[in-house]
């Protein structure tokens, strides 16, 4: 999946819209002192409060919510696992009635739950339903509604949520005028900062791919690999940070451990330019073997760089020189202020765009940061004069 194939699927989880179906949702409650379940409820989606649905479809986003191999994985499946995930899921996609389907996602509780103890109590959450996505018409004055034709989508969404108590507190009782410490036993769900989930299949533009699975986690670049392995049965993967770590060792080991600011931000616009041409055509961010680094720095104005430095380079870090690193993962966002330049003195934030214009110097004997501007600099309201020329 892709961004665009993940946004649209996100933004269909709102009440009353007719292009997302819920069918069935089951809750199942563990218990964290023996990761039993304590108990278990599915009903039609329909039939619950507004207040409930409004709270569940906004956990769901939230499930949905991130940036790809940061917080969103797309987790390709094992090709042999024992009791595998991807059979249970698909079994469970495709069951007639309820109670078969609830037997499939016990089984995958089941997983979740068996070598992993958990410090609260914790709710697991299932639904099973369908989105719709419409055609595109090819005539804007068609008298065919572009709702009349629609691909359909089926999916399971999962999302794991922890327990918390409420806090005491202290309340006054209307009825007998009188202030006491209020006593709470039910559980709070913390249905707003889901611990993870996933979505069953991953969808690219309009094809089911059952192949893939769409894992959330918890917290930005900090996947669950015990979950991606032993409950989804999923491959390993690597976080956008991870990519950045391979991709910035790889490069410190091919110039020797230094660079000036204008070959970085020729290396950076070189990786972007290929990024808009990808965009353009429709496609996925693009990928770097040793061999695409290695014309990006030649490109870049890096000397002397052969095919076996930065294969060498890749072997060092990753043991694999057929590893591919995500373009998305190693580029900073050229659309903000992504690069940070910390210091003792300061701390700087610049465009990649930017960064050009930036320069480290030698000056009466001490280290400088140069910052080439083309306008008057303010400082508290304050315009600055230039005091001395680096020519003197």
């Amino acid at each position: 999946m892709n961004k665009k194939d993940i946004a649209n699927i996100r933004k269909q989880f709102k009440l009353d819209n007719d292009l997302l179906r819920i069918g069935d949702i089951f809750n199942v409650y563990i218990r964290k002192e023996s990761s039993d379940i304590y108990h278990q409820e599915s009903q039609p989606f329909s039939m619950l409060e507004r207040e409930q649905q409004e709270l569940f479809m906004n956990n769901f986003k939230k499930v949905l919510t991130g940036q790809l191999d940061v917080k969103l994985f797309a987790v390709k499946f094992q090709d042999q696992a024992e009791n595998h995930t991807r059979f249970m899921l698909h079994e469970g996609l495709q069951a007639d009635g309820v109670e078969e389907w609830k037997e499939q996602m016990l089984l995958i509780v089941e997983k979740m739950f068996k070598d992993v103890q958990y410090e609260k109590d914790m709710v697991v959450t299932f639904i099973r339903g369908g989105y719709f996505k419409p055609t595109k018409r090819s005539n804007e004055e068609a008298e065919v509604s572009d709702r009349d034709e629609v691909y359909t989508h089926p999916f399971i969404l999962c999302s794991i949520n922890q327990t918390e108590q409420p806090k005491r507190s202290l309340v006054f009782d209307y009825v007998e005028k009188e202030f006491k410490s209020s006593v709470v036993v039910d559980s709070i769900i913390n249905l707003a900062s889901p611990k993870a989930g996933f979505l069953f299949p991953c969808f690219t533009d309009n094809s089911a791919d059952v192949n893939r699975v769409l894992y959330s986690a918890g917290k930005a670049n900090q996947p669950d690999d015990h979950f991606i392995e032993h409950v989804l049965n999923g491959e390993e993967i690597m976080t956008a940070q991870e990519d950045k770590a391979v991709f910035e060792f790889v490069v410190s080991e091919v110039v020797g451990g230094q660079v000036d600011t204008q070959t970085l931000a020729n290396v950076y616009e070189e990786i972007n330019r290929m990024m808009d041409e990808d965009e353009e055509v429709e496609e996925d961010a693009p990928k770097l073997d040793y061999k695409d680094v290695e014309r990006v720095l030649k490109m870049s104005g890096v000397e002397d760089v052969n095919t076996d430095q930065v294969e060498m380079a890749f072997k060092k870090v990753i043991d694999d020189e057929k590893y591919e690193l995500k373009a998305s993962s190693i580029v900073p966002n050229f659309s903000s202020k992504s690069i940070k330049i910390n210091t003792k003195v300061a701390n700087i934030s610049i465009s990649p765009k930017d960064l050009k214009y930036v320069r480290q110097v030698n000056f009466n004997g001490k280290r400088c940061l140069l910052i080439e501007v083309d306008e008057d600099t303010e400082i508290e309201g304050f315009k600055l004069i230039p005091e001395t020329s680096l020519s003197h």
